[in-house]
C-alpha cells in the first residue's frame, strides 16, 4: 500500500521514537511515524508527509484511547496547530518513562548498551504540584508574520500560529505582552527572564524590508531591549547581560549567550557533574564547550589554587562572561576557540595539560571527532569525563565510540528540564577502564560490534583484520546498508564468517566494529566513518 498526503488511515500506535513520535507498523504498508498518539492507542491518523521509506502523519481521533492521556491543557497543542510542545496530551509521568523509553532505545541501538533510565522532575513539576510542567520556560522566540503578529511556529512549517498566550512560557514573559502588540517590521522577537534576580530582556531581530515604524522601546517593559544585527547585540536600552542564579551564586551571562532554559535545571545538572567528577585539590579539569562557565565556576574552588580548570568556547560574548565569572579563581582560565581545532594537534595554539577530569555539554550535534580522539588517548590523562546531552542519539553514538577506546558507562541521569515537548536532558558519566575507578575489568583493545542485522552485506571480516592491522589504535567501522543494496562489490562476506558472538560483545582480536547504516544518512556519524579511512566511494 502506499500513503498520499491528506489521506486518513486506522493505525494502531506503537513504540515511541525520539522526536516527539509513536511508530505504527501496519501490515499492509510502511512504517508510519504519528503525533498527538500514545503507544498501545488507536487512533486515525492524516497523512502529512510520505517519503520512499515512510509516512509522517498526526492523530486527529482517537478511538482506544491510553490510560495515560490527558487533555492538552493548551488550546494550541493539537493537530495542525503549535509545534512548540509534543506530548501535552499525555501525563507528566508518562511523558518521563516516553522520554526515557528513547534513552534506552538509542543506547541500545547505537551504544550496544542495555541500560536502565529514570528521567527525573526538576524543581516545581514534580507530580501533584500547582502548573506542573507548566510556566517554565525562561526563553521564547516567536517568529513574526507579515502582518505583524508575533506566535510560534506549525510543527516541521514556516507558519506562524497566533497562540495568544503560551502556556509553557514563564509567567515574567507572558506578562511582557509581546504577542498582544504588532511587531511591523520585524522577523523575530525573543524574551528571556533570570528567575534569580527577575531580570527581562527583549531581542528584537530581522528589521526587513517589508518597511514599518520604529519599535517603540520605551513601550517594552523588560528592563533590556537589544537589537540582533548578524550575530552580535545591540542594546537600545538596559546593559547586554543578566543576572542568573546557580549554584548558590550569581552568574553573568550576555542576553545572547545559552542558558539552561529550565529554572532547576543549571542547578540539577551542575550536581550532577560534580558528584561524578569529584574534583579533588590539586584537579586538572577541562570544561568544553564551557559557556558561560557554569561547570567550570563550580569546580574551580573544588580543585583550589593547586589545581587547574582550562574553560574552551567558541563565542566571544559568553568567553567574556565566563572570564567575569570566574575572575575569583586565577587557576581557571578560558581559551576562546574552536574545541575540536584546539585540540587538532596541527591546529593547537595553546598546549592543553593533561587533565584527570573533563566535561563536555556539546550542540545536539555531539562531540567533535577530535574530543573523541582526545579522550580515547591515554596518555592524555582524562580518567572521568561528565557529558551533558540533549540529544539522546548523538549521546548515545558518542558513548559507543567511546567504549570502543576505553571507557565504560558507569551512570546515566536524565532531567525533566523541556516538559510537555520531547526534549531531554542527561548527564552522562563515563570513566575509562583500568584506572582505578572500580569499573572493573580489563582494558579490551577489541570493538564491539553494535547491531545484530550489519552483517548481509559486509566487508570481508579478514579484509577488515588486515585494514585493522594497518591502523593500530583505530577501529574499523564495517559498515552494511539496511536497505539491502550491496555496498562494496567483490568485497562483501556475511557475519557466518565471523567467530560466533552476541551483541555487545567483542570479536576477540578482531578490532573490528560493525555499524549499519541507510545511504548517507544515519543516525551514526558518517563523516566519522569518512575520517577512519573506511571506503566509502561507491556509497
Amino acid at each position: 500500500m502506499t500513503y498520499r498526503t491528506g489521506q486518513v488511515v486506522d493505525v494502531t500506535a506503537g513504540e515511541v521514537a525520539h522526536g516527539g513520535w509513536c511508530v505504527a507498523r501496519p501490515d499492509d504498508g510502511p512504517v508510519i511515524f504519528v503525533r498527538h498518539a500514545l503507544p498501545g492507542e488507536r487512533v486515525l491518523a492524516r497523512i502529512t508527509d510520505v517519503t520512499t521509506r515512510l509516512a509522517r502523519a498526526e492523530a486527529i481521533e482517537i478511538l482506544a484511547a491510553s490510560p495515560d492521556r490527558v487533555e492538552p491543557p493548551c488550546p494550541h497543542a493539537r493537530p495542525g496547530r503549535c509545534g512548540g510542545c509534543d506530548w501535552q496530551h499525555a501525563d507528566l509521568a508518562a511523558q518521563r518513562s516516553l522520554k526515557a523509553a528513547v534513552i534506552r532505545q538509542q543506547l541500545r541501538r547505537l551504544a550496544g548498551l542495555d541500560t536502565e533510565v529514570t528521567v527525573e522532575p526538576l524543581p516545581g513539576d514534580a507530580d501533584g504540584e500547582p502548573d506542573a510542567g507548566l510556566g517554565w520556560r525562561t526563553r521564547v522566540q516567536f517568529a513574526v508574520r507579515e502582518d505583524g503578529v508575533a506566535g510560534l511556529r506549525a510543527h516541521r512549517s514556516h507558519e506562524v500560529i497566533d497562540i495568544g498566550r503560551c502556556l509553557i512560557a514563564h509567567p515574567a514573559i507572558t506578562e511582557l505582552g509581546l504577542t498582544g502588540r504588532r511587531w511591523e517590521g520585524v522577523a523575530s522577537v525573543e524574551a528571556l527572564v533570570a528567575t534569580g534576580s527577575g531580570e527581562r530582556a527583549v531581542i528584537i531581530s530581522g528589521k526587513t524590508k517589508r518597511g514599518g515604524g520604529e519599535i517603540p522601546v520605551s513601550a517594552i517593559g523588560a528592563d533590556s531591549v537589544l537589537r540582533r544585527s548578524g550575530p552580535g547585540l545591540t542594546p537600545l536600552r538596559g546593559r547586554p547581560y543578566l543576572s542568573q542564579h546557580a549554584a548558590g551564586r550569581d552568574w553573568r551571562v550576555g542576553a545572547g549567550a545559552f542558558w539552561q532554559v529550565h529554572p532547576g535545571a543549571a542547578d540539577a545538572l551542575a550536581g550532577a557533574v560534580t558528584a561524578w567528577l569529584d574534583p579533588q585539590p590539586g584537579d586538572v579539569v577541562l570544561d568544553l564547550y564551557c559557556g558561560t562557565g557554569l561547570f567550570a565556576g563550580v569546580l574551580a574552588p573544588a580543585v583550589g589554587p593547586g589545581g587547574t580548570v582550562i574553560g574552551v568556547e567558541a563565542d566571544q560574548a559568553a568567553v567574556r562572561d565566563a572570564r567575569h565569572n570566574l575572575r575569583e579563581w586565577p587557576w581557571a582560565r578560558v581559551h576562546r576557540g574552536d574545541v575540536a581545532a584546539l585540540l587538532r594537534p596541527e591546529g593547537a595554539r595553546v598546549a592543553l595539560p593533561a587533565a584527570r577530569l573533563v566535561v563536555a555539554d556539546p550542540p545536539r550535534s555531539g562531540l567533535a571527532r577530535e574530543i573523541v580522539e582526545y579522550l580515547g588517548a591515554p596518555e592524555n590523562g582524562a580518567v572521568r569525563f561528565a557529558y551533558v546531552s540533549c540529544d539522546p542519539a548523538t549521546l548515545a553514538r558518542d558513548i559507543g565510540l567511546l567504549t570502543a577506546r576505553g571507557w565504560a558507562l558507569s551512570g546515566l541521569r536524565a532531567f525533566d528540564a523541556f516538559p510537555m515537548t520531547h526534549h531531554v536532558e542527561c548527564v552522562a558519566s563515563l570513566g575509562r577502564l583500568r584506572a582505578g575507578l572500580g569499573l572493573g575489568g580489563a582494558l579490551s583493545r577489541d570493538v564491539v560490534a553494535k547491531t545484530g542485522d550489519a552483517g548481509q552485506q559486509a566487508l570481508v571480516f579478514q579484509d577488515a583484520q588486515r585494514l585493522g592491522a594497518g591502523l593500530p589504535g583505530v577501529p574499523v567501522l564495517l559498515a552494511e546498508g539496511g536497505d539491502g543494496r550491496r555496498r562494496h562489490p567483490g568485497r562483501e562476506g556475511a557475519l557466518g564468517d565471523l567467530p560466533a558472538q552476541h551483541r555487545g560483545q567483542a570479536h576477540v582480536g578482531s578490532g573490528v566494529r560493525f555499524v549499519a547504516y541507510r545511504h548517507s544518512r544515519t543516525v551514526l556519524d558518517w563523516q566519522y566513518c569518512q575520517s577512519q579511512r573506511f571506503d566509502t566511494s561507491r556509497d
